[in-house]
């Protein structure tokens, strides 16, 4: 059996499990942007950005290009999509706001009705 759709992503998962990381998706989302511009926006030390840079690198989810001594950033948006379309599978399962864990719970919990029996 080879890797599922969810193995592929686990990169993305990590990458998306922190603040920052999820801060750095945003910005890149409206424009590529220098990756001190990207420090400073979350007041992060650039260590520290480079970091978080290399995690999301290594889920594919940007891109990197040096223009001179800058480098620059740009989001790159398949990650997301099949990150999106995994999301997606369990939408026929998703049922309504007021389906919950609780009205499941309080389903269970009725007594199933003595129906007679025929003498």
């Amino acid at each position: 059996m080879g890797p599922s759709i969810s193995d592929d992503l686990s990169p993305v998962f990590d990458a998306l499990a922190n603040d920052h990381r999820r801060e750095i998706i945003r910005a890149l989302a409206l424009q590529p942007q220098s990756i001190s511009q990207l420090a400073s926006l979350r007041g992060l030390s650039l260590p520290a950005i480079h970091k978080h840079v290399r995690v999301l690198e290594k889920a594919a989810m940007v891109r990197r290009r040096k223009v001179g001594r800058t480098n620059y950033l740009a989001l790159e948006r398949v990650p997301l999509r099949r990150l999106a379309a995994w999301v997606e599978q369990f939408h026929p399962w998703w049922g309504t706001e007021g389906e919950s864990l609780e009205t499941y719970a309080e389903y269970l919990s009725k007594e199933p009705e003595m129906t007679e029996k025929p003498s």
